[in-house]
């Protein structure tokens, strides 16, 4: 008779073992036909309200930077991955520093030029997600562009 309550504590908490990590940003990965060899790659990252993400020009140690990287060294990048959406330059008191921050719905829009026969631009995004109370680690997120 003592696994009963043992079996009922672990039942009630079963929800927890099979819950999964929360993660306030979520990505999608779309590609823009320039010409046969060139393209823009766009990431979509959305933010949930109150937290941020952190800009890919950040120079100083402190957040760890939105960064891109990508599995085929033979792709010309082609300027600057550009950030477009909701921004704000501001002091942050958790890392003593000024720092970009991005929120809400914010685009990377990478120009790249390509052989023709190439079909998939695949890597990584890495980033870092605060709150006005706590940071969560680093996490990296996979990518296939798709090249038609």
């Amino acid at each position: 008779m003592r696994i009963l309550p043992f079996l009922l504590v672990l039942f009630l908490n079963s929800n927890n073992l099979f819950s999964q990590i929360y993660s306030p940003v979520s990505w999608t990965f779309e590609t823009e036909k320039i010409s046969d060899t060139e393209y823009v790659l766009v990431s979509h990252a959305s933010v949930d309200k109150g937290w941020v993400i952190y800009s890919q020009f950040i120079t100083d140690e402190g957040p760890v930077p939105t960064t891109f990287t990508y599995d085929d060294a033979s792709i010309q990048k082609v300027g600057k991955n550009e950030e477009v959406g909701k921004s704000k330059k501001m002091y942050d008191s958790m890392f003593g520093m000024e720092l970009i921050k991005l929120y809400g719905n914010i685009d990377f829009r990478q120009k790249v030029k390509v052989s023709k026969s190439q079909k998939h631009i695949k890597g990584y995004v890495t980033f870092m997600t605060c709150d006005d109370e706590k940071c969560l680690p680093p996490v990296d997120v996979d990518f296939d562009f798709v090249l038609e």
